[in-house]
């Protein structure tokens, strides 16, 4: 995260003490250097498994950032592809990417509570944006990508299993949750990150309050667990046909 390529401690800092929104307007250049951009392997193992289901006609990739998940959708979209962020530096790094034959791209700038697309996608993906929103938030979130979402369509994100408590990074995790929380409790505006606030029992209840009905598959390419559980899956919540929404 410290090579010339990426953010200096410095600006991690100054990115820290402001808003989501200004924060990400700040990194956007030298975001795809951090480790907090998705890794190539996890976007390719999901275009993998989208690949193999076939191809819909539109997308939309929630909270795109500078584009990379817009990459996964151009393999399995024939008509267009949409990237959403409502931070102006992130979409316009994402701007600048090299668009190659395939679907049309466009990107908008907006926030996720509040899209502003009717039942306009095929299929919507997300990836490393939960952290972003808290758990009270999740209903309004889920319940807006159904709204997006045409009848029989799917919103589909991979999840890592958490580690164990035994394990250095869970306590790493719980550290850096605990610091955000005393940062946001002291200092305004808040900056909303924490890595262990999107547990899947909730997702599922959350889902299903939004009338998406989820399932659940492993990712190969990551293998599996001492215990035999994934270390990754893919979380795909389908709008069934005449479904509604049963919470706003």
């Amino acid at each position: 995260m410290f090579s010339p390529e990426g953010p200096s401690l410095r600006e991690l800092a100054v990115q820290a003490l402001s808003s989501v929104e200004h924060g990400y307007d700040l990194l956007a250049p030298k975001f795809d250097h951090t480790p907090f951009r998705t890794p190539d392997s996890v976007l390719d193992a999901v275009a993998s498994a989208l690949e193999w289901d076939g191809p819909v006609d539109d997308g939309l990739d929630l909270c795109c950032g500078t584009g990379a998940g817009v990459d996964v959708l151009t393999r399995v979209c024939r008509r267009s592809v949409t990237g959403l962020d409502f931070s102006a530096g992130m979409l316009a790094r994402a701007r600048g990417r090299t668009a190659g034959a395939g679907p049309r791209v466009s990107w908008v700038r907006a926030d996720a509570r509040a899209l502003p697309f009717g039942p306009a996608f095929d299929l919507v993906v997300s990836f490393g944006a939960f952290g972003h929103f808290l758990p009270h938030e999740l209903p309004g979130l889920f319940a807006q990508v159904h709204s997006v979402l045409r009848p029989g369509g799917r919103f589909v994100f991979p999840v890592v299993a958490p580690p164990r408590p035994s394990s250095p990074a869970f306590w790493t995790l719980a550290g850096f949750d605990a610091a955000m929380r005393v940062r946001n409790a002291v200092w305004r505006p808040p900056f909303v990150m924490y890595y262990r606030a999107f547990g899947l029992g909730r997702v599922r209840r959350e889902l299903a309050g939004a009338g998406l009905r989820m399932s659940l598959q492993p990712l190969p390419e990551f293998g599996r667990r001492r215990d035999g559980s994934p270390r990754a899956r893919l979380v795909t919540a389908v709008r069934p046909a005449g479904a509604v929404a049963v919470r706003p």
